[in-house]
C-alpha cells in the first residue's frame, strides 16, 4: 500500500495539492497504551516509508542503536503543551489555508503531501521525497507556544505553521515538479524518487542548495505575509542584524564556492551546529544559516519579474543571472 494511503486519518484535498496527512491522532494513541514503546514501533510501521525518511533524513537512521534511546525519550515527555494547543486551534484549518495559498502561487503540477505530526524533537518542519511523491511536514511539539524541554519544543507560535509549511511545500514542488529545471529535482530522479538531505548536500552545487532555500523564503512571504523579517529565516532578532550588517562579508565568502559541491558547504551555512572555527571566513565568524539570507536576496529579482510559480521551477544558475543582470543595470 503507498504510504500515502495508510494512515486512516488522511484526508484528500483538492487539485493538485495532494493529500492532507494528519498523523496527530495516531500518536497520541500510542500515549494511551501500556506499553507506549512498543506502540510506538507498531506506530512506525504503520507508516514506515514516510516516517523512516523523517528519521533518515532529520534524526538518525531508525535501526541504530541509539534509536530506543530517542523513542522512550519521545512517548514519555510531558505533552500537556500540546495538547492545549490542539484544544485551543484548528491545526489542519491553519494547514489547509497554507496549502491552497501555495496552489494558487505556484501551480502546482505535481501532487505534494501536507503531514501534520508530532517528531523526536528535530526540524520544526522539512521536506521529503517518498516513492517520487513530495512531502512537506510540520511537528506540532515546536508550535505550542511554550519551550519545553522534554519535547527539545521550541516554543513556535502555532500561526507560524502555514509560513513553515508553505516554506516546505515551495522545496517538495521544486524537487518533483516534470517542468522544474532545478539541479535538486535531477537528483531525486537519480535517486529514484528519494530525497536525503544527506546525499543532495554532497552533490549539488551550493549555489543551487543557496537558491533552493531563498526561493522557499520567498515563498513563505507571500504565503504568510506579516510576520517579524527574521522569522521568515528561522533567526533570532539579533542574528537577523547580525547577518544584515554582514551582508557584503557573506556574499564575497559565498560567491567563490557557487559551483562547488561537498556537504561541509552546506552545513557551513545553511545549518546550524557548525563551530565558529568552522564558519570562519577572512577573519569574519558567518553567522549560521545565513546563506538562507543572501539566498532570498538572491532570489527576489527572478521573483519580481518572472514570478513564484517560474521562479520555483528555475535553475539556480537562471536565477542568479537574473539578480547579476539587476545588479548590473542598476
Amino acid at each position: 500500500m503507498p504510504y500515502y494511503l495508510a494512515s486512516a486519518t488522511a484526508h484528500a484535498a483538492l487539485g493538485q495539492a495532494g493529500m492532507l496527512i494528519n498523523l496527530i491522532p495516531d500518536f497520541l494513541a500510542v500515549l494511551h497504551t501500556a506499553d507506549r514503546a512498543a506502540a510506538y514501533g507498531r506506530y512506525i510501521d504503520t507508516h514506515r516509508a514516510l516516517l523512516h525518511a523523517y528519521w533518515h533524513n532529520y534524526v538518525i537512521e531508525p535501526d541504530s542503536p541509539h534509536a530506543g534511546e530517542i523513542v522512550r525519550s519521545t512517548v514519555s515527555a510531558d505533552r500537556q503543551d500540546l495538547l492545549a494547543t490542539l484544544e485551543r486551534l484548528d491545526v489542519v484549518a491553519l494547514a489547509r489555508a497554507a496549502e491552497a495559498r501555495c496552489v494558487e502561487l505556484l501551480a502546482p503540477d505535481t501532487d505534494v503531501d501536507v503531514v501534520l505530526m508530532v517528531g523526536v524533537g528535530a526540524a520544526n518542519a522539512g521536506e521529503l521525497v517518498v516513492q517520487g511523491r513530495g512531502v512537506a511536514f510540520v511537528c506540532l511539539e515546536h508550535f505550542t507556544s511554550v519551550q519545553n524541554p522534554d519535547t527539545q519544543g521550541l516554543g513556535l507560535d502555532p500561526e507560524l505553521i502555514p509560513l513553515w509549511l508553505s516554506h516546505e511545500i515551495a522545496h517538495a514542488v521544486r524537487y518533483t515538479s516534470p517542468t522544474s529545471r532545478a539541479e535538486l529535482r535531477e537528483l531525486v530522479a537519480e535517486s529514484s524518487g528519494f530525497y536525503s538531505y544527506w546525499e543532495t548536500g554532497r552533490r549539488a552545487s551550493l549555489r543551487e542548495l543557496i537558491i533552493n532555500e531563498g526561493l522557499a523564503v520567498q515563498v513563505s512571504q507571500a504565503v504568510s505575509p506579516g510576520h517579524a523579517a527574521w522569522e521568515y529565516f528561522g533567526y533570532g532578532r539579533r542574528q537577523y542584524a547580525r547577518i544584515r550588517e554582514l551582508e557584503p562579508v557573506i556574499e564575497r565568502a559565498l560567491t567563490p564556492d557557487f559551483d562547488r559541491r561537498g556537504l561541509g558547504l552546506r552545513l557551513r551555512y545553511l545549518s546550524g551546529g557548525m563551530s565558529d572555527e568552522a564558519r570562519t571566513v577572512d577573519r569574519y565568524v558567518i553567522p549560521e544559516r545565513a546563506g538562507y539570507f543572501l539566498g532570498a536576496r538572491l532570489a527576489e529579482r527572478a521573483v519580481a519579474t518572472r514570478g513564484l510559480a517560474w521562479s520555483i521551477r528555475a535553475s539556480a544558475l537562471e536565477i542568479t543571472r537574473l539578480s547579476a543582470s539587476a545588479a548590473a543595470t542598476a
